[in-house]
């Protein structure tokens, strides 16, 4: 699919509303284009509006001269009552000014000329153009960019239907090792928060995510299952990321913003932060992570100033995480519960993060109307590298399947491990993915000898439906430098030489020397 990532930066050195815009990637070679803008006034006024009515967070100052007080661009009578609510045409026509302004200010001339090439090129193609917007001001990233629309009467661009919007970063870690899922894998973590009752929530969030619509084909959903943590300790959540396979983690629960991308209150007084966070994310494969959390998509600010790489998507996406789901504001429970439901549905239909949002989107815009902030409210980042994928169908030569994710099986999965025979040797459980051994310490298997490679091998589970029974099998693949993987065959200990071999039960193996210690593939039947 093309792809067209735009990037706005000020200029500090030629003035503080001065701005660049350009091309940080596009479908064609002389799409790179660059132009140098100011903040407009009136596009300021606009902002304050907006945050006078949808904004419940502190106020950030786009333009440290700006005044906070500036008069009114709308008619008295558009104004909505002072009881709070926003369905009156002044909310409706605010919205639209604000995407409007948005869009005129971003595009223009070569800018412009840019996106409806690539669009060009996207539908000469059969298929969308996946829009990525970068914002390395801290002070615009509370703007609702969702909002963009070029005039009256188009679609706002997070809900186009020829393209897929996305906020991104470039100054990100690489992607970690990507498994290939069939299926939903979530974690589901209830933290603390006065305004929840837990079990309850809890219950409500499993039910919103495992639903199948009623009269749908169950047949093209893939299966979705959800483990839960109520107020998990950071060790407790740790433990269960780094025991089972997920692609999903999602959070609901009390937060506060904070410089390393804020604190998750996981129980009193025992909170996360946004770095230890994706650490463990990363080194677990979660491609997805979500927060229904008014916090998660917001900078922190010291005295209505923003400060750099502080929200918890961005550090999150910064740190090589793939996907980061959250909320640039409050959103009420009917509304997020609306939105998950209509997300994980899109999800299980096999389409992409970012087409699984904008459909979501769609359905609270259907739901709660153009003029209330709802639709407005989930923000999406992808990592520039990540192509939105979450799960593949069965037919599509999958080799990979997290352990809670198989259709229609009742009993447990058989557990795989490697066994080194060496006196006081140890056992390792297998993962039901993809179980890395090498010399260092990213590997999941660690073998710290002269004679094993950084990346020395790795053993994968394939999965085949045959006569509609999944059958399960384990597959030994050599990465190593000099091909110095060894089992041992019927006429003796045979080299492996870059390719891949079957597993069973029993099967001997060597890493390194011919000399090393040995290892056997066990498969325990329960």
């Amino acid at each position: 699919m093309p792809s067209l990532n735009l990037a706005i930066a000020r200029l500090l050195n030629t003035g503080t509303d001065n701005f660049a815009i350009w091309v940080v990637k596009a479908p064609y070679p002389s799409g790179y284009v660059l132009r140098d803008c100011v903040w407009p006034d009136e596009l300021n006024q606009v902002w304050q509006e907006w945050q006078q009515m949808f904004a419940g967070h502190s106020h950030l100052d786009i333009s440290p001269n700006s005044t906070s007080q500036k008069s009114n661009p709308f008619p008295i009578d558009w104004i909505s009552p002072s009881s709070g609510q926003t369905t009156g045409p002044y909310s409706s026509r605010l919205m639209q000014n604000l995407g409007m302004n948005l869009w005129r200010w971003i595009f223009d001339g070569q800018i412009l000329g840019s996106l409806e090439r690539s669009r060009g090129i996207a539908m000469g193609r059969h298929t969308r153009l996946r829009f990525r917007l970068e914002i390395r001001d801290p002070h615009l990233i509370a703007l609702p960019w969702e909002i963009m629309q070029r005039e009256p009467g188009q679609s706002a661009m997070s809900l186009s239907q020829d393209l897929l919007f996305s906020r991104t970063s470039s100054e990100v870690d690489p992607l970690p090792h990507l498994r290939t899922d069939q299926a939903l894998s979530i974690l589901l973590v209830l933290g603390h928060d006065d305004k929840l009752q837990l079990e309850q929530e809890a219950a409500i969030l499993q039910q919103t995510l495992v639903d199948t619509p009623v009269g749908g084909n169950s047949q093209r959903y893939a299966p979705c299952i959800v483990n839960q943590l109520l107020q998990p300790t950071p060790q407790e959540l740790i433990q269960e990321l780094e025991t089972r396979a997920y692609n999903v983690l999602f959070y609901a629960g009390h937060g506060l913003p904070g410089p390393d991308g804020g604190l998750l209150f996981l129980r009193p007084n025992m909170p996360l932060n946004g770095i230890e966070l994706a650490q463990v994310l990363t080194r677990t494969g979660v491609k997805l992570a979500v927060f229904n959390a008014c916090w998660g998509a917001q900078p922190a600010a010291i005295n209505h100033q923003a400060i750099p790489a502080s929200s918890l998507a961005e550090v999150l996406i910064r740190h090589g995480v793939p996907a980061v789901l959250g909320m640039r504001d409050e959103i009420a429970d009917q509304e997020s519960h609306s939105f998950i439901q209509a997300f994980t549905e899109a999800l299980r239909s096999h389409k992409p993060i970012d087409e699984a949002v904008a459909q979501a989107r769609q359905e609270l815009l259907t739901l709660y109307k153009f003029n209330q902030p709802a639709w407005t409210l989930p923000v999406l980042y992808l990592h520039p590298d990540f192509n939105g994928e979450l799960i593949k169908n069965l037919d599509e030569g999958i080799t990979e399947l997290p352990d809670t994710a198989i259709p229609d099986i009742g009993s447990p999965l058989p557990a795989a491990s490697l066994r080194s025979l060496a006196p006081k040797g140890k056992t390792w459980l297998l993962r039901y993915g993809v179980t890395r051994i090498g010399r260092t310490k990213d590997n999941d298997i660690v073998i710290p000898e002269p004679s094993v490679s950084k990346r020395h091998a790795e053993i994968f589970c394939r999965n085949t439906l045959t006569d509609a029974t999944l059958v399960q099998s384990y597959y030994l693949q050599d990465f190593s430098t000099y091909g110095t993987t060894w089992f041992l065959g019927p006429n003796g200990w045979q080299q492996i030489l870059r390719e891949e071999v079957p597993l069973k039960s029993g099967m001997q193996l060597k890493f390194g020397s011919a000399r090393a210690e040995t290892w056997e593939f066990i498969i325990e039947d329960f």
